[in-house]
């Protein structure tokens, strides 16, 4: 499922227009990146949770010449499913 098909099946289960649901939408998923760009945890109970994990820097290698970078230190944003999902998914 894309945005585009989210949008179609929010404008037909809560009977509003495709504009309605695609800013509700929107201001989901501004508000879940936003949350995150702050480093606070994302969590819908029995879907999923949404998290950001910090790295440290490190020295890696640059594969075509092999030559050694210092790679900075990162935030990366993660997904984790919830238990219920799982079992939803696995019947």
């Amino acid at each position: 499922m894309n945005k585009l098909e989210l949008i179609s099946a929010l404008k037909a289960e809560a009977n509003i227009s495709k504009f309605e649901a695609a800013k509700v939408v929107q201001i989901f998923f501004d508000s879940m990146a936003d949350a995150m760009a702050k480093g606070e945890r994302v969590e819908i109970r029995g879907l999923c949770s949404f998290f950001v994990k910090k790295y440290k820097s490190y020295t890696g290698r640059n594969p075509k010449s092999g030559e050694k970078v210092i790679i900075k230190p990162k935030k990366l944003p993660f997904f984790k499913s919830g238990k219920e999902l799982k079992e939803r998914v696995d019947h």
